[in-house]
């Protein structure tokens, strides 16, 4: 009878010690975060307020400093200026991340699942990518015009190759011990790829598409910088013929901003999507 009532004793004991451990690494990840933000915000104002002073002491002609910055922005947001700019741009950003996502993603896992499409057109893809993005940007613009045609192709081909290059080393990075186990197992090759190789590639797909975003941005203000009609890039252009150097820097903070959103978001939907890399952080 004894060592009856001894067991569960133990059970009780031993989930109460893993309780125990879960709320103190929930406590030391929530320490960790607040001392993470106290940094970035101390770093911040390190930043501005250097900024702030050695401005001050700079020709205003040729150099803005954040309290200028921040008065323009207020006028050009109040007025609507920087949003008539920005909303093109955002919406040649969206298709051509949307455009590079399926076929960059698409075509990583396509060369990587069969030898001799990889064989047959890995050459290409080196080469494409080994060519500067931005001597073709005259030829796109000769072929597609002055449009947002022209202004897609050119992000699309900025965002398109760490795409396909993250997804295909992603690929080739899944254990063979797990693709072997799953073949023990009798798995059809629509299951070895939905339930083991997907799951593996996640996380180099998403960190693609971080790059992809970042890469993304350049080629959006490059293509409205060579079109020069519209698009948050012919505001800077506008702004910097004008010498009104604290509206230009408000459209590059714009960007900036928007960079760091995009990957924030990113990070989020990886958690959501592969919560096991989560796991490797340290408590």
């Amino acid at each position: 009878m004894a060592e009856g009532t001894a067991a569960p004793s133990a059970s009780i004991d031993l989930a109460a010690e893993q309780a125990k451990h879960r709320q103190a690494a929930a406590g030391r990840r929530r320490r960790r975060r607040w001392r993470e933000i106290g940094i970035r915000l101390t770093s911040l104002v390190v930043v501005l307020t250097t900024w702030e002073v050695a401005g001050g002491h700079l020709d205003p002609v040729l150099f803005a400093t954040p309290s200028r910055i921040a008065a323009a922005a207020v006028t050009m947001l109040a007025s609507g200026e920087l949003w008539n700019y920005l909303w093109p741009s955002l919406i040649v950003l969206l298709n051509g991340l949307a455009l590079a996502a399926v076929f960059g993603i698409g075509i990583g896992l396509i060369l990587a699942r069969y030898r001799t499409l990889d064989v047959a057109f890995e050459m290409y893809i080196t080469f494409l990518y080994a060519t500067p993005t931005v001597a073709l940007v005259p030829l796109i613009v000769l072929w597609a015009g002055f449009e947002s045609t022209a202004k897609i192709i050119i992000l699309f081909l900025f965002a398109f190759f760490p795409l396909v290059i993250n997804t295909y080393q992603g690929v080739k990075n899944v254990d063979p011990k797990l693709v072997e186990v799953g073949k023990a197992f009798r798995c059809s090759e629509r299951q070895l790829w939905w339930n083991i190789v997907l799951p593996a590639v996640l996380p180099f797909i998403v960190t693609g598409l971080r790059l992809a975003v970042g890469r993304g941005l350049i080629g959006m203000v490059l293509a409205d910088l060579y079109t020069a009609i519209s698009g948050i890039g012919y505001l800077i252009v506008r702004t910097a013929s004008t010498y009104r150097i604290d509206k230009m820097f408000v459209p590059i903070v714009t960007l900036g901003l928007l960079g760091i959103t995009l990957t924030a978001i990113l990070r989020l939907v990886e958690k959501r999507v592969a919560p096991w890399t989560a796991a490797t952080e340290k408590d």
